[in-house]
């Protein structure tokens, strides 16, 4: 299955014989509807979540083939791979954070040209946070969103890795308008009520789920 966020809201791709998104708690806003395998047909769903619906606030695409419905999906989009980190520190046990825009967020960062995707991720979180003694650790789950540019519609994959350190001061940003980095434990962020963008949200609760 591939979940990709589409204005902070999911579109999931799946097979008929996989699991649903939400199995049996489904919102009365959650729409389920089969793949025609007509490509355009998909413009119409990324439209309603666009728009901000309160009728649809998510989507489930079924299919027999969810590799090609994959294929169909990106053929609209202009692809940008980025890369970041979910960083535990071995001296508190809890993770970084970073404040921006409004929303908690995490260290990321578009890839650079001929850099490969676990370097992205360590630059990125070093320039965010100022983090310089990093051990690099598994990959995690990759989350996907999209937004509109001047030209493209982009759907960016996201990287993630697990990574560790030990130290403690942190160094934002200002520049990419991060206002604040904390060391926070994930569960109370999730709790907390905070803002938090939901595929970060949803990459966590599997963070939590495999930790």
């Amino acid at each position: 299955m591939y979940v990709i966020y589409i204005n902070d809201r999911p579109l999931a791709l799946r097979e008929l014989s996989s699991p649903g998104l939400y199995g049996d708690t489904a919102p009365d806003t959650h729409l389920v509807a089969r793949y025609t395998g007509k490509k355009k047909s998909l413009l119409n769903y990324v439209d309603t979540l666009e728009k901000a619906s309160q009728k649809v606030t998510s989507i489930e695409l079924l299919t027999d083939d969810v590799e090609a419905l994959w294929a169909d999906f990106q053929s609209h989009y202009r692809w940008i791979e980025a890369a970041g980190g979910v960083v535990t520190n071995t001296e508190n046990g809890k993770q970084l954070f970073i404040f921006r825009r409004g929303s908690w967020d995490l260290p990321k960062g578009k890839l650079d040209d001929g850099e490969d995707r676990p370097t992205a991720a360590l630059r990125e979180v070093e320039e965010e946070t100022g983090l310089a003694e990093l051990v690099l650790g598994e990959p995690l789950p990759v989350t996907y969103h999209t937004y509109r540019g001047k030209k493209n519609r982009i759907l960016k994959p996201t990287y993630w890795y697990r990574m560790t350190t030990t130290q403690q001061q942190l160094v934002p940003e200002t520049e990419e308008d991060i206002l604040r980095a904390e060391w926070r434990h994930v569960d109370e962020v999730l709790r907390s009520g905070d803002p938090l963008y939901e595929n970060l949200r949803f990459l966590l609760n599997q963070y939590v789920a495999r930790s």
